[in-house]
């Protein structure tokens, strides 16, 4: 059996995981993980705290080791002179990593052109005779002008409705 490894918190630490648990305007998932993190810090098993949490055993043993692992990074925000070192230390520990696999295929500056297109008025010059622009018709827009070598009708529509994001 693998022992968790036991989470120790200064106050200031403990401030901001309840910071963030009690925060109604906070990302629920770093409120949990900031749970997750509180309750490991009063000692017990995963397996305890995880259904006490209502979780299962991984997610809590993940997050204890994620925190364990940047003790060094927290104690050196902690003993930074802006206060606010903490807070975003403590939130980069909490957050999602990168994850492997593809990156993306379009860079931020075709998305920005693309979604540009489709803010501009469609004009002779485009030779477009539309009031309006389609996903189809800005990503036939899209490579005439090169932006990109080419574009999903489908792609574009969902640059188009998450705002470019």
């Amino acid at each position: 059996m693998r022992i968790a490894p036991a989470i120790e918190l200064s106050s200031r630490q403990r401030e901001e995981l309840e910071r963030l648990v009690q925060s109604p305007s906070e990302e629920q998932r770093l409120a949990r993980r900031a749970q997750i993190v509180l309750a490991a810090s009063q000692g017990g098993l995963n397996r305890d705290l995880a259904r006490e949490l209502g979780m299962v055993p991984d997610t809590v043993a993940k997050w204890r080791r994620r925190w364990a692992a940047a003790r060094e990074q927290l104690a050196a925000a902690e003993a930074s002179p802006k206060a606010s070192d903490l807070k975003r230390c403590v939130r980069e520990i909490l957050v999602d990593a990168p994850r492997a696999g593809r990156g993306g295929t379009f860079t931020p500056e075709q998305i920005v052109e693309i979604i540009a297109i489709a803010c501009e008025q469609p004009d002779e010059d485009a030779q477009r005779p539309v009031s309006h622009w389609t996903p189809r018709e800005v990503a036939e827009e899209a490579v005439k002008r090169k932006i990109v070598p080419s574009i999903s009708v489908r792609t574009v529509g969902r640059f188009l409705k998450s705002g470019g994001s």
